[in-house]
């Protein structure tokens, strides 16, 4: 008779806000920096890391493409994709900044509603 090792309840999971701590530590970046960079206050940031609030996906995106990091692991942590751990390439990872950039604009236009799709591995 084999037994399964018991799933342990005490052994905490990382979430969103682990990963995103993790992500900007390992690219050597603050919460001010990238708080300009996202162009957001360093409380929002802060709201963030410490998992009061988890930030929108593209600004998530933005986050994983500035640290380095796969958005997939970022998010939900899951693999790397087959590009490295961009999951793009420069070209790709330059057109969804640009279109996260423009999503999180206020007032941005737009022509037809489409969903993001970034060319980054689902």
């Amino acid at each position: 008779m084999s037994e399964q090792p018991a799933s342990r309840p005490d052994v905490p999971q990382w979430d969103t806000a682990d990963r995103t701590r993790k992500a900007l530590r390992t690219a050597g970046i603050g919460v001010q920096e990238i708080a300009d960079y996202l162009e957001v206050s360093r409380t929002t940031v802060s709201n963030w890391i410490n998992g009061r609030i988890d930030p929108p996906p593209p600004v998530m995106r933005l986050i994983a493409m500035r640290c380095g990091v796969s958005y997939e692991w970022l998010r939900h942590g899951g693999p790397v994709g087959p590009n490295g751990p961009g999951n793009g390439t420069s070209a790709q990872l330059r057109d969804a900044e640009s279109m996260c950039r423009r999503i999180l604009t206020p007032g941005a236009q737009w022509g037809s509603p489409t969903p993001l799709t970034l060319g980054i591995a689902a």
